[in-house]
């Protein structure tokens, strides 16, 4: 069996489990909130709440409250949309609301498509890491709503790979994969990512403030495990694939395929060469997936992840370990340097790759910056900390 360690946050990953109350399944404080307003919901296919996962949008329906308008991120409002591709505005079949497009055009909200709300409530299921587009949604969300003078609800939900590691996003290489200089995983949930966002002044809306509140997670604290009841998105689909992804984005900016067009995006590497390795998949058009996969009907070689025993954080080793397969040729692996920089947040580690630094030299790069970020998260911390 494969085994690759993430260095530093084990003890996250080992934590003892339990199931936590999410900020949404405080029904009673959240709807004393949204009492007599107009209410967005900025929510997801992860908006599930109660024992039968039920819908946010459903639940509060239900209890009549008021909702006119609902706001979609990446991969749209049921989840289904693929990777990167552009969600439409539309209505939902079930309920007739309008739903609002975050995704693929206008990513800043503008104070016509917030109109006719009071207040807007972000409730989505977040898996931990910087380029995770949902927290650059919940970003720019915010900043809509400080310039528009709307009050904007966080209802916080765990983080799954709950660790902090990886480079600090550096100046210069800010982008929808990376709006904040923190850590490719941060060791926050959204709610308090959201108050780190607000106190360090991240925001750029002429010199409005956002008028926050979070309604916090109960049961959990920082350390615990948690297990995802619904996959934050088409090509997360599992708990592996969660707790790979981390290590595994990198090649996004890469020549190797990471499963997209398969049933197990995020938990197989291949590249069209058999020196790869001994493991063959062939990725193809997946409805719900992807329809334009990297490799599509090729024959790719390399790795089968699906039980490779990890214990999550961030490893290197992946990436290394492939770019030693494939005779260490910078061009043919870095097929797209500038994405790879922008997942990294800097062009160092690309860079540190190619000189052929071991992991342990490249993480001490990291260390001085990460005890900088370290004393700033600590201002904002919601829940018992690591212990």
């Amino acid at each position: 069996m494969l085994f690759f360690a993430g260095l530093s946050c084990a003890v996250a990953m080992h934590a003892q489990e339990r199931r936590p109350a999410m900020g949404a399944e405080r029904i009673s404080t959240l709807v004393s909130l949204l009492e007599g307003q107009r209410v967005g919901l900025a929510v997801n296919r992860t908006s599930v709440v109660g024992a039968r996962q039920t819908h946010l949008l459903d639940t509060l329906l239900s209890l009549k409250v008021d909702v006119r308008k609902i706001f979609a991120p990446e991969h749209g409002f049921r989840g289904t949309e693929e990777a990167g591709a552009a969600v439409a505005d539309a209505r939902d079949t079930k309920t007739g609301i309008p739903v609002v497009s975050l995704y693929g055009g206008d990513n800043r909200p503008s104070a016509a498509r917030l109109s006719g709300v009071d207040v807007i409530v972000f409730d989505m299921q977040d898996v931990g890491t910087r380029f995770y587009t949902y927290i650059s949604t919940m970003h720019y969300l915010m900043e809509a709503c400080a310039t528009a003078g709307i009050r904007f609800i966080v209802t916080d939900r765990p983080n799954p790979n709950d660790c902090i590691d990886g480079p600090v996003r550096k100046a210069g290489f800010r982008s929808f994969v990376g709006l904040h200089p923190v850590p490719v995983l941060h060791g926050l949930t959204v709610g308090e990512l959201a108050q780190m966002i607000l106190g360090e002044g991240w925001l750029d809306a002429g010199g409005k403030t956002c008028d926050l509140t979070v309604v916090p997670v109960t049961g959990w604290k920082h350390g615990d495990a948690y297990r995802l009841p619904v996959s934050p998105s088409p090509n997360l689909p599992n708990e592996q694939a969660v707790r790979l992804y981390p290590s595994l984005c990198f090649f996004e900016g890469t020549g190797v395929s990471v499963g997209r067009g398969t049933h197990f995006p995020f938990q197989a590497l291949g590249y069209p060469d058999e020196k790869a390795g001994p493991y063959v998949f062939t990725p193809e058009a997946l409805p719900g997936f992807d329809s334009n996969p990297l490799h599509r009907g090729k024959r790719c070689y390399g790795m089968d992840l699906r039980q490779a025993a990890f214990e999550g954080g961030l490893s290197l080793r992946f990436v290394t370990d492939f770019y030693d397969r494939l005779g260490r040729d910078e061009q043919a692996f870095f097929t797209r340097p500038q994405w790879f920089d922008l997942l990294a947040g800097t062009d160092a580690l690309r860079k540190q790759i190619v000189a052929g630094m071991a992991e342990d030299e490249i993480r001490a790069s990291w260390q001085a910056d990460l005890n900088i970020y370290k004393k700033t998260r600590k201002k904002y911390l919601l829940y018992d900390d690591y212990r």
